[in-house]
């Protein structure tokens, strides 16, 4: 699958936007620049891991904030108490979550449609409930990371574009996954039992096996963001890391850019993020952020079903060769 992703064109597409999403912010030392470009990052993937489920699977899943929470829980808690390394605690916080969203994911898959959804809502509320309870992580105040962790990145003002430089990979290779997963045979797999999960399981494919493999696959780097995100704030608590707004806010993204496609999901998260920026700073606007995203999410799902990129692949056909 990854040895076959160098000889077609988008893969170095991918590479361009990556890059560019590292010079242009270093390159000018704009930190305002890259810390707008460090939200984008993170809803590219989220937007992209959720697309796994949501755009090959088939399967609506408004809990995904829940790898996004335990990882950022699992990193800032190595981080603090056991002063781990960030990078072994980020290997850890992504193995640990995807690991248990494979257990999980053995269980609650074999619920589908909207039982699936509710399900994966019972989770997040199941997880908060366990979180603001569990003692080592300090309950619903929270953990608050001294400023000393950041003395191995070189103090708080280099640490926070060693982060930006992560969470610009993590970027990258949650497009990379969804773009390699997407050329695959199991791939292929996942989109079959996307279209009727009966006629898959007849012509062969393990359906519930490929169903926990990409459940898990869409928990890792979300997890690895979340560890990022939270040791960027120094400070994590149960309603921040399990807020399901932004598990909304995921699908909405999903959805505007075109689900299943991977430029799709990558320029719609960009767009959306710039669009809540205006809006949280708005003084009009700023209180109905997601009014205006379950807006989006209606009038996506009656009038545009195939997102940004249908338009594009139904106005451009060629460009269909180009841009998964």
């Amino acid at each position: 699958m990854l040895l076959s992703m160098p000889l077609r064109p988008f893969f170095w597409i991918i590479t361009l936007v990556v890059a560019a999403f590292i010079l242009i912010p270093a390159l000018g030392d704009d930190v305002e620049l890259r810390e707008s470009l460090a939200l984008a990052t993170i809803y590219i993937t989220l937007a992209s891991s959720l697309n796994l489920m949501l755009g090959y699977a088939g399967y609506i899943n408004f809990g995904s904030i829940v790898f996004f929470g335990l990882g950022g829980y699992i990193c800032v808690w190595l981080v603090d108490a056991h002063h781990w390394p960030l990078a072994f605690s980020l290997l850890a916080a992504g193995i640990g979550v995807g690991a248990l969203a494979f257990v999980f994911g053995l269980g609650i898959l074999r619920l589908r449609g909207p039982f699936f959804a509710l399900s994966t809502i019972g989770i997040v509320e199941g997880v908060q409930a366990f979180v603001q309870n569990f003692e080592p992580w300090g309950g619903s105040a929270g953990i608050y990371i001294s400023p000393e962790v950041f003395a191995p990145l070189g103090g708080p003002a280099r640490a926070l574009w060693v982060i930006y430089f992560a969470l610009v990979a993590t970027m990258g290779l949650s497009l990379y996954l969804s773009y390699g997963i997407k050329i695959s045979k199991f791939g292929l797999g996942l989109l079959a039992i996307g279209q009727n999960e009966d006629a898959a399981a007849i012509l062969g494919v393990p359906t519930p096996r490929y169903k926990a493999y990409v459940y898990s696959a869409s928990a890792i780097l979300p997890a690895v963001a979340g560890g990022l995100y939270f040791f960027k704030s120094a400070f994590i608590q149960p309603s921040d890391a399990f807020d399901l707004s932004l598990s909304t806010e995921a699908l909405v993204v999903a959805m505007l850019g075109g689900q299943g496609t991977v430029t799709g999901v990558a320029i719609g998260a960009y767009l959306y993020e710039e669009l809540r920026g205006y809006l949280l700073v708005s003084e009009t606007f700023s209180h109905f952020q997601l009014v205006i995203a379950g807006v989006l999410l209606l009038l996506i799902v009656l009038f545009f079903p195939s997102g940004l990129m249908g338009f594009i692949y139904s106005r451009f056909p060629r460009t269909q060769k180009v841009l998964e």
